[in-house]
């Protein structure tokens, strides 16, 4: 499973899932959260939320077809009040083998991971795969 939200080191961690899922005919998750304020209900309609969701999936779905892999990843449109307690609950339920997460460059490792990947990392029941970006020129 990886977590996307249209970032250049989620999309390079969905190749990494899929190359790495090629070599065992496994199926890619791809998951894209939206973040629901406390203050809304959680099933709120948020249509704009929705379309950047459905955006960043097509764009994993095209990386995908450039793999020559799009017929084993499925996307996957979540809403929920914290993208780290979606990404470990849909692991859980999907009983997934290993979520892949991308993260950003940063000097200092752990300085960008954010709350999410750092949920992800404590309390994932499979293995975490971090895929960081390279350094920027």
């Amino acid at each position: 499973m990886v977590p996307v939200d249209g970032s250049a080191a989620s999309l390079d961690a969905l190749a990494l899932a899929c190359l790495l899922a090629k070599r065992t005919k496994g199926t890619v998750f791809a998951v894209y959260v939206i973040e629901v304020a406390r203050t809304m209900p959680l099933d709120a309609e948020m249509t704009a939320e929705a379309q950047r969701g459905e955006e960043v999936l097509a764009e994993a779905e095209h990386l995908a077809d450039e793999l020559d892999y799009r017929d084993n990843v499925f996307g996957e449109l979540l809403q929920a009040r914290d993208t780290g307690h979606a990404v470990v609950d849909e692991a859980v339920e999907r009983g997934v083998s290993a979520i892949v997460m991308g993260v950003s460059y940063s000097r200092e490792l752990g300085q960008d991971l954010g709350p999410a990947a750092e949920y992800i990392l404590k309390n994932a029941p499979c293995r975490v795969i971090l895929s960081r970006s390279p350094a920027q020129e």
